[in-house]
């Protein structure tokens, strides 16, 4: 029970104590990819939430990204939430301007809703197809809420399957704002890095120029892992290849984060700290690293700063 919600059954909550990343973060890098959880019982959890998580506070989310030496963040609203943005914006508000976010919209938000989350720092959407997450919503209302988006210069984040790549290419590449693509669309990496699927998955990417990665989430993804747990830092070996490739193709519009508090999560729960420590294996270059952990999200989320 947390805060009068009873967790999912077997569910795990964040790792707590994560050590300290032995990798030195360049200065002004942003985690691009977190979320905020509650507290439920300031900001409850939607009807039609498909998991109930443990508590992720905003002031729990600021402490790691202290501890782990990021300067900024970037809040992705969690399903658990529906189209509730409360306690994501309220870590927005909190953050004095080192976080942006990522709402979830629905159709019939008003001029004056957007206003207020552009005002907050909100500077994109996500459209989410993982259909073991959300209820499928009509491509036309995405459409609709893209169109509605595209005076505020935002993007549309978009989390899917690899499997179903081929059925929402045309749709994804009609959307009129600029595109990031969660966790490198899901590879399979028991598959070859380089064969026809994950191949698909980069000719989508080479279809447009406005269409951005990131790759993020090994702990997910890893079949072979091994996990980053008990000081390992050669983590998640078999997640490698597959975001080399994309690092190497497109350094400018490739994006990391810790996905902190990694809802839904069944084998276990990695260390936030070896996390980072990932980094180097898949960004070898101090340069890829400057693009993948500062230039590319300060130019997509605070192109304004100085």
């Amino acid at each position: 029970m947390t805060n009068g919600f009873e967790k999912t059954p077997g569910w795990l909550d964040w790792y707590a104590g994560p050590s300290r990343p032995r990798f030195q973060l360049p200065g002004g890098a942003v985690d691009a990819h977190c979320h905020v959880f509650g507290p439920g019982e300031r900001f409850p959890y939607a009807p039609e939430r498909k998991y109930t998580p443990c508590d992720a506070s905003r002031d729990q989310l600021f402490a790691l990204r202290d501890h782990l030496g990021f300067a900024r963040t970037v809040v992705v609203q969690a399903t658990c939430h529906g189209a509730d943005n409360s306690a994501m914006v309220d870590a927005l508000r909190a953050s004095g301007g080192l976080a942006r976010g990522v709402a979830t919209v629905p159709p019939g938000i008003s001029d004056a809703g957007l206003r207020e989350l552009h005002d907050a720092g909100v500077r994109g959407v996500r459209f989410n197809f993982v259909k073991r997450l959300v209820d499928a919503a009509p491509r036309q209302d995405l459409l609709d809420v893209a169109e509605r988006i595209v005076s505020y210069g935002w993007h549309a984040v978009v989390y899917f399957e690899a499997a179903d790549l081929a059925d929402l290419r045309d749709f994804l590449l009609s959307v009129p704002v600029p595109l990031v693509v969660d966790h490198m669309g899901r590879p399979d990496v028991t598959k070859d890095p380089h064969g026809p699927d994950f191949e698909a998955f980069l000719d989508f990417m080479r279809a447009r120029p406005d269409i951005w990665c990131k790759v993020t989430c090994p702990e997910r993804l890893s079949v072979s892992g091994p996990p980053a747990l008990d000081g390992e830092r050669h983590a998640y070996r078999d997640v490698v290849p597959f975001a080399r490739r994309v690092v190497e193709e497109f350094p400018d519009r490739v994006l990391w984060g810790t996905d902190w508090p990694h809802p839904n999560l069944t084998g276990h729960m990695p260390d936030d700290g070896l996390l980072v420590d990932f980094i180097p294996h898949l960004a070898p270059t101090p340069r890829q690293r400057q693009q993948l952990l500062v230039d590319n999200p300060m130019r997509l989320y605070w192109p304004d700063a100085d």
